[in-house]
């Protein structure tokens, strides 16, 4: 295997495997650069507007960003280091570390609206996992992905956001044991492997609705082939909180029952998942859900969404072919 593969790679101590590289630039994003600065502001007004745009929809709105490996694991790097503290997450509600003279002005200064805004909406998963990271990994080593542990800590804290009781049994439904190399370790010849546990979390939520192109894969055993434009609908008639929820992210949510979006659907009556960065403002007006919810990997903030996406446009152009035209989303 050349050593182009793992490019992106850094390999730390105790087996921790870091993505440092590649199209999203990741640990160029821990600094103080105008660049960044920059993103950072466009970031933030794209998350006030949506927040007054759902507003005049009458939706609650919440964003979380899932924290990069090297803002919550940066005491396993080996030969670098980064600031935590410049982590684009981070930095997106807090903004850059202040000195100690500005701190102190700052607490006789207002809030500007959209600081004030963010704190609202945004939900802080930097900090807590920094807290519980010396307990059970919340992260694979060899994967980009988080663990059972770093997911249902992630959905605990969004639950707390927005008013709503956890389930308090998903971690007591029951696991498997095995063994893999994630998308980081899978890279190495010989692959770098782990073992975990893949928990049992669906039982309540019944999924209604899958769109053509994830049927069309599933079935034919490629549903890793699958992201962007990916669509599901979970219904939970046991729910014990009764609102719908919309909800935006990637593969740290994903469609297959196993990360985010199965927890969310194990919680509320109704969970739509779309895997897109961007929202599509006509999907949530045909919905109108209780809850808009988008999240993202933190190392994709490297650009920021214009929220121009339309779903069914993208599955006609993208999968239309593929499934023979039948490409609409359901609402």
């Amino acid at each position: 295997m050349s050593d182009t593969a793992t490019d992106h790679i850094h390999v730390g101590k105790d087996g921790w495997l870091f993505v440092v590289a590649g199209s999203n630039n990741v640990i160029a994003q821990f600094n103080e650069s105008g660049f960044m600065a920059h993103q950072t502001e466009l970031w933030r007004q794209r998350i006030a507007g949506r927040a007054a745009r759902a507003r005049e929809l009458g939706i609650a709105y919440h964003h979380v960003v899932v924290p990069e490996k090297l803002s919550v694991y940066d005491g396993f790097l080996d030969g670098i280091a980064v600031d935590h503290r410049l982590s684009p997450a981070r930095r997106l509600i807090r903004g850059l570390p202040r000195r100690r003279w500005f701190s102190r002005l700052r607490g006789h200064l207002r809030e500007w609206p959209v600081t004030r805004i963010l704190r609202r909406t945004c939900i802080d998963l930097v900090a807590p996992m920094r807290a519980a990271r010396a307990g059970e990994d919340l992260f694979y080593r060899t994967d980009s992905h988080w663990t059972f542990a770093g997911c249902h800590l992630a959905y605990r804290e969004i639950c707390r956001a927005l008013g709503a009781t956890p389930c308090p049994d998903l971690a007591a439904r029951g696991f498997r044991e095995t063994e893999i190399s994630g998308d980081l370790g899978g890279r190495f010849d010989p692959p770098r492997t782990e073992r975990t546990r893949i928990h049992d979390l669906q039982r309540d939520a019944v999924r209604r609705y899958a769109s053509p192109i994830v049927e069309a894969r599933e079935a034919a055993g490629r549903a890793d082939t699958l992201h962007v434009g990916s669509h599901v609908i979970y219904a939970n008639a046991a729910a014990r909180d009764p609102r719908r929820l919309v909800l935006f992210g990637d593969s740290y949510s994903h469609f297959a029952p196993l990360m985010l979006t199965i927890m969310l659907a194990e919680t509320f009556a109704e969970v739509h998942f779309v895997w897109s960065t961007s929202v599509d403002w006509s999907y949530v007006e045909r919905v109108r859900p209780d809850i808009l919810l988008t999240e993202i990997a933190e190392r994709f903030m490297f650009r920021v969404p214009d929220d121009t996406f339309n779903l069914d446009d993208y599955a006609a152009e993208r999968f239309g072919e593929e499934v023979g035209g039948e490409s609409g989303a359901a609402a």
